[in-house]
């Protein structure tokens, strides 16, 4: 069938009325096109090796947020110790004097003497985002210029901060992030990790090849201290959702570059049930569509496993039908084969990617829902999200504090 036909065919079903029918076989066109968009950003992206040099060490203070016990909780801050470069400090930031995270943290500093470890334990409030309070917390105690911000959650390997800070040569550099690939714990942390470096680091990829990096993400987050304090410090995001998002658009719209970095950390999942499962991928749909809404909305262009299908049940199992999911699901699988397994080496994208189209209905299924309510469940608490993904909560708490180290 050629493009005439194609064309042909598109227009008799608009003429007799089959709306839903065309406007089908649009949706699955968009989402072949995205797909091999994403492909084309994906291949440029990693075929150009960042410039490592021997000569440039910034020294750097890493914030850590901190709060309960994550899987491999030891190991994966422990990481952050390891670092095979010569002058850096580690900040962990704690908001409850009974946290269990607390003996970790004091074990660190027993088995890495020689790493600069400070704990600063404190409920000081600036506002409902407690991973920013914590971070505002911790920061009082940064000694450096550069200062990064990193999950609790992530592992990294010695030569991270080596990698992250290059882009720094460039003075016009604010801000350097990194995308992430997932080590899970279940099978229910694996499904909902597949979509991570198959469907939303694609995603990543794309904007940063259409518009450039104008945000940055959680895995990791370099910021200069100065460009930091420009864009209103942490106050600046600590009512807001998504702040790791914020705090890279912010420093977008101030006039630095944002780097997206060639180097690819892991996060540690561990989701325990289809409620936390819900949960989670409800805050971070409805946290997206509050954020940045046209965005959000023009997702519904790349949902190709769930066009495809309901086109081949509109066209009456035509030909057609069957053309158009054939190409949809190539390229859908080969989208996330080529960037979450070869490229990200993601072990679950590797193991799992025969699920991607049964995640990918689950993914529609979802953002469909987060139209449905503007609540976020974030941890023990329930959040209304407002305008541009802002929080509104209960009264904060009152301040104390506590420093060790």
């Amino acid at each position: 069938m050629n493009l005439y036909s194609l064309l042909t065919t598109l227009i008799t079903w608009l003429g007799t009325g089959h709306y839903l029918t065309g406007i089908l076989f649009l949706f699955c066109l968009s989402a072949i096109v995205y797909y091999s968009l994403a492909i084309y950003a994906a291949m440029d992206f990693f075929s150009q090796s960042a410039k490592i040099t021997s000569d440039f060490y910034p020294p750097i203070s890493i914030l850590k947020p901190v709060c309960g016990l994550d899987w491999h909780a030891y190991t994966n801050l422990a990481s952050f110790c390891q670092q095979d470069y010569p002058t850096y400090q580690i900040i962990f930031g704690i908001q409850a004097i009974n946290d269990p995270s607390i003996e970790i943290v004091k074990q660190l500093m027993r088995d890495f003497p020689n790493v600069d470890i400070h704990l600063v334990v404190s409920d000081r409030t600036i506002g409902i985002n407690r991973k920013v309070c914590n971070l505002a917390n911790a920061i009082n105690e940064a000694k450096h210029e550069i200062v990064l911000l990193a999950d609790s959650d992530i592992r990294v390997k010695t030569n991270y901060l080596n990698q992250v800070v290059q882009p720094f040569h460039n003075s016009a550099v604010g801000v350097v992030t990194c995308m992430y690939r997932s080590l899970t714990k279940g099978r229910l942390a694996a499904f909902e990790a597949i979509s991570i470096t198959t469907d939303f680091l694609p995603s990543v990829l794309v904007a940063k090849k259409l518009e450039g990096m104008t945000f940055a993400l959680g895995a990791t987050i370099a910021i200069r201290r100065s460009v930091l304090d420009e864009i209103g410090g942490f106050l600046a995001v600590a009512n807001y959702l998504e702040d790791d998002y914020q705090l890279g658009n912010l420093a977008a719209q101030a006039g630095y570059q944002v780097i997206l970095s060639d180097c690819i950390v892991d996060h540690i999942m561990a989701t325990e049930s289809l409620t936390d499962f819900v949960n989670h991928q409800t805050r971070w749909a409805r946290g997206s569509r509050f954020a940045r809404p046209i965005g959000y909305m023009g997702l519904i262009l790349t949902y190709g496993i769930t066009s495809s299908l309901l086109f081949l049940l509109a066209s009456t199992d035509s030909s057609l039908g069957w053309l158009m999911l054939s190409i949809t699901w190539f390229m859908r699988l080969l989208m996330g084969w080529l960037i979450g397994v070869k490229y990200l080496r993601d072990p679950v994208a590797k193991r799992f990617l025969w699920l991607l189209p049964l995640r990918d209905f689950v993914s529609f299924t979802l953002w469909c829902y987060s139209f449905f309510g503007n609540t976020v469940q974030w941890r023990d608490q329930q959040f209304i999200l407002a305008k541009g993904g802002c929080l509104i909560e209960r009264e904060l708490a009152k301040p104390w504090g506590e420093v060790i180290g």
